[in-house]
């Protein structure tokens, strides 16, 4: 039988014995049907008391991962991937490639009642104010308080609200560069990075990284060779090769920005969704970095805001670049936004969210087991390098004419970086968990067959 090592159990015992088993049955390592051995067993094993193995198990069933029946113990839950055949009914369309959040009907009910509330308790001048300054200190509050649920301690004189993650990049950016500087990024980065850097004139250099991220020796040689003073970090999750990284890398590399005067843009746009992680890069480094989070990426895709976080030296140039870069946080999403925080819904959000891309992710494990896939349980995305014989270009033009739309690996890649043929694929982007799962198995029965062999389809 299966037993997690204990020398990775740490306090709580009963949720890091879940997470353990939890993360087990993700990876596959644990398949459906596997047995879990008893709790006095596991308890005796790990020496831990039956109680603490009890709760960790009762965890596990409210997740619906593992089910029990008594005298037959404790077992994973799950189906058996199908096979489809390489063929979609015409009206089928399968969209892979936006990052976006999975919703529900239940999103939709709550966004409606909540906008019925802020039309009828607040005035029409409040919903139509286009002041920069014309952010309560609610809103500030609400700003503080998720950024907290962040891992990011700010106070509410820190906190500026934008329009997403485009907004937050494009302000933060201009506000610590100027044309013909150099800005440091992983090689595969997010594609905003990239179109930024190149809209407003900034060379890019993509650092080497490993499965932890950037490299620390490979940024400090960076710095010396390019004198570059800013870096563009994606640490927890949402680079299009989804790393959560560790929290001693985070370190050495706020060590390493220390060392060379390097200011740190770190985008968070999915927020509390992953649990146990680190704190920010950002919070190890308060004095020369800006943080940013929104809304649309870890809650639901049309609540356009999210808060971003700087040092008092330099509010000022943030401030005037976000009016530059489209005004001030539109007001009816700034509104929704902080109530949300306030009320819990966010939190809850995030949670319904979680669970959501955990579900994602087990589909993802079985229908593309033996595949040389990245991802995480808490992650929008996945990155799956192509077999010998594709480029990502001519696969999504191909699965485009099956009406699969899934994202290249062009718009990520920074400036010189050799292309690895590799596909984001979004787990997002179907809503439905059926067709969500046709659709990948589709991809995979098309990554078993060599591209000479496909039948001719023109471009």
């Amino acid at each position: 039988m299966w037993y997690p090592d204990p020398e990775a159990l740490h306090a709580p015992l009963h949720a890091s014995l879940a997470a353990a088993i939890k993360q087990a049955i993700l990876t596959e390592e644990l398949p459906a049907g596997a047995r879990l051995p008893p709790q006095r067993r596991m308890a005796n094993r790990l020496g831990l008391s039956v109680h603490t193995v009890s709760k960790a198990y009762d965890s596990l069933r409210k997740q619906n991962l593992v089910d029990g029946q008594v005298g037959r113990g404790s077992y994973v839950c799950g189906t058996v991937p199908r096979t489809v055949p390489l063929q979609t009914e015409p009206e089928e369309e399968f969209d892979f490639s936006t990052s976006r959040p999975v919703y529900s009907q239940e999103h939709s009910k709550r966004l409606q009642l909540s906008l019925q509330e802020v039309a009828a308790e607040l005035g029409s001048s409040a919903l139509q104010d286009c002041c920069s300054d014309s952010e309560s200190d609610a809103h500030r509050d609400a700003g503080a308080q998720w950024l907290a649920a962040c891992g990011y301690p700010a106070g509410p004189g820190q906190v500026l609200l934008t329009n997403g993650g485009s907004h937050g990049v494009s302000a933060a950016l201009s506000a610590l560069t100027r044309p013909g500087d150099t800005v440091l990024s992983d090689g595969i980065t997010h594609n905003l990075f990239v179109s930024g850097c190149s809209y407003l004139g900034l060379k890019q250099l993509g650092v080497k990284a490993d499965r932890h991220g950037i490299l620390p020796e490979a940024l400090a040689d960076a710095c010396l060779a390019s004198g570059a003073k800013v870096l563009c970090l994606l640490p927890s999750l949402a680079s299009p090769v989804p790393v959560m990284m560790p929290e001693d890398r985070r370190k050495e590399l706020v060590q390493i920005a220390e060392d060379h005067d390097l200011y740190v843009i770190e985008a968070d746009p999915l927020g509390p969704l992953a649990e146990n992680r680190p704190p920010p890069l950002s919070a190890l480094l308060p004095e020369r970095s800006i943080y940013m989070t929104a809304f649309s990426t870890c809650l639901m895709p049309g609540l356009q805001a999210g808060y971003m976080a700087a040092p008092s030296h330099l509010l000022p140039p943030l401030k005037s670049r976000l009016l530059s870069f489209g005004g001030t946080a539109v007001p009816l999403m700034r509104e929704l936004a902080s109530r949300w925080v306030l009320d819990g819904t966010a939190l809850e959000f995030a949670d319904w969210q979680r669970n959501a891309l955990e579900s994602r992710h087990r589909i993802a494990c079985r229908v593309l087991r033996g595949m040389p896939w990245t991802g995480h349980p808490s992650a929008l995305h996945l990155w799956l390098p192509l077999p010998e014989g594709w480029s990502s270009v001519r696969f999504s033009q191909y699965a485009s004419k099956m009406q699969i739309a899934v994202m290249p690996d062009v718009p990520f890649l920074a400036p010189g970086t050799c292309s690895p043929n590799a596909l984001r694929i979004s787990l997002g982007g179907v809503q439905e968990d059926s067709h969500f799962r046709k659709g990948l198995e589709l991809i995979a029965a098309l990554l078993k067959l060599q591209p000479h062999c496909l039948p001719h389809l023109a471009f």
